[in-house]
């Protein structure tokens, strides 16, 4: 696939994200991907995985929207920086609802095969959303 194959499909993946369509998540999710996440031992796989990923950010923000900023590929790779905004109304991370709103940026690397996303690193600034949820005093 080329460059602006995957760059598409990012597109596409960025309205997977805001939508956790199951359908979307077979039609650009590899059965066989893998999705390193902060503070999980083992990668999630498949699209199972990443609608996992999507479901625990809902329990603490149900509103929670993700922006694509800017994407860099290169061959078979991108790089993209995202900006997620919602308004805490669950537990997350064992922080119960604050109603608080953040804006935080994560920054997420994918590796493609065959028109599918196969891998990510998603690397969410996570001190500055618990931060913004009271979690975590602000650093001075």
């Amino acid at each position: 696939m080329s460059i602006e194959n995957n760059k598409q499909i990012m597109n596409r993946f960025v309205e997977f994200i805001n939508t956790a369509s199951e359908t979307l998540s077979k039609e650009l999710i590899s059965e066989d991907a893998r999705f390193y996440v902060p503070g999980q031992p083992e990668p999630l796989r498949g699209p199972a995985g990443y609608l996992n990923i999507i479901n625990m950010m809902r329990s603490g923000f149900p509103d929670i929207r993700w922006e694509l900023e800017e994407m860099v590929a290169e061959n078979e790779k991108i790089a993209a920086c995202f900006t997620m905004r919602g308004t805490h109304r669950g537990t997350f991370f064992g922080v119960p609802a604050t109603s608080r709103t953040i804006e935080v940026k994560a920054i997420n690397f994918y590796r493609f095969s065959d028109g599918k996303i196969v891998e990510e690193y998603g690397q969410p600034d996570l001190l500055s959303l618990l931060q913004q949820i009271g979690a975590i005093p602000l650093l001075n």
